[in-house]
């Protein structure tokens, strides 16, 4: 894992707070202040350690916020103080001190944040996070439901707001997690672990069409090497040489523990990955093609064919758009 990405900023300027929130987290996020905007203070100290981001920030006035279309991230929101009224798919909850609230690709997010609201932000990569719940990333069906919040105040929930908070501070020590950065990746992954832990989900053994969070042994191994290196040029009989099982039972497996075969899979992490890249891109250091061919894409055409049917946009417009 690189070196964490760090960034603060304290201010009283409503345009600067809102310009910070976009770029660490949505570019397409809406922020509009629902109190008296002279009385702002923003504290922002945001962390980006790859396939999670962690912040801590707070407005000091009330606010509405709104982000259309979840796509490539889940993302938690837990207060540390105040509360935050959420519309998300369909329901409507709090979180809370004691109550955390999870955000899931599709739809679109509403929330009202009361003035004294101080709030730990987490983003996690979208198939990251589906690879430990295994479940497909596949935009068409949509992720399976999972619980509109989980509890802070025991078992995996407090675990997991304990670990993301000591992450988040020890990140931001000079000679804490960021110089050693094999405990750091490891600690990041064990978060994201925990985070998948403590959400509420539907047993998948029990709804049919849902594939089961038991995954063999075979299954795990394939998505530890796909997520190692993305843009290795992997065969399936490479695949299945890693799993230890022939391709047959490989694609046969993931079929019924992931939703997809192994290869669609890779193919969806390549474009997921590009499309955070990209997102994250200054247009005038990089190009379009510079980031495929580092995910694995060769054929330029067909690989632009599948960004806009997945994303509705081609790349070159994410990356001019980027927020």
């Amino acid at each position: 894992m690189e070196r964490a990405a760090r960034s603060v900023l304290r201010t009283v300027d409503f345009e600067e707070a809102r310009a910070f929130s976009r770029r660490m987290f949505y570019g397409p996020l809406e922020v509009k202040p629902a109190g008296d905007i002279t009385m702002l203070t923003f504290f922002g100290d945001v962390v980006d350690l790859g396939p999670l981001t962690v912040g801590e920030m707070s407005y000091g006035i009330e606010l509405i916020v709104a982000l259309s279309d979840l796509r490539t991230a889940y993302h938690v929101l837990a207060p540390l103080t105040g509360a935050v009224q959420v519309q998300h798919r369909g329901i409507s909850t709090t979180a809370d001190p004691g109550r955390a609230a999870l955000f899931q690709p599709g739809e679109d997010i509403e929330l009202r944040l009361s003035a004294d609201c101080r709030v730990v932000s987490v983003k996690v990569d979208r198939l990251v996070f589906e690879r430990e719940l295994a479940f497909p990333g596949d935009a068409d069906p949509g992720p399976p439901a999972l619980g509109a919040t989980f509890g802070l105040a025991g078992g995996p929930g407090r675990s997991w707001m304990s670990l993301t908070r000591l992450l988040h501070s020890e990140v931001r020590e000079p000679d804490g997690l960021t110089s050693l950065p094999s405990l750091m990746s490891r600690w990041c992954d064990l978060a994201i672990t925990t985070l998948a832990s403590a959400v509420e989900q539907p047993h998948g053994e029990d709804i049919p069409g849902i594939p089961t969070a038991r995954r063999p042994r075979p299954v795990k191994r394939t998505l530890d090497a796909m997520h190692a290196e993305p843009g290795r040029a992997f065969t399936a009989p490479e695949l299945a040489a890693v799993a230890g099982v022939g391709v047959r039972v490989l694609q046969d497996s993931f079929r019924r523990h992931v939703g997809v075969p192994p290869l669609t899979y890779l193919r969806r992490l390549r474009l997921e990955g590009v499309h955070a890249e990209l997102l994250r891109a200054d247009p005038s250091e990089i190009s379009v093609s510079e980031v495929a061919h580092r995910w694995g894409f060769t054929h330029l055409g067909r690989f632009a064919g599948s960004y806009r049917d997945r994303y509705g946009m081609t790349p070159s417009e994410t990356l001019r758009d980027r927020g």
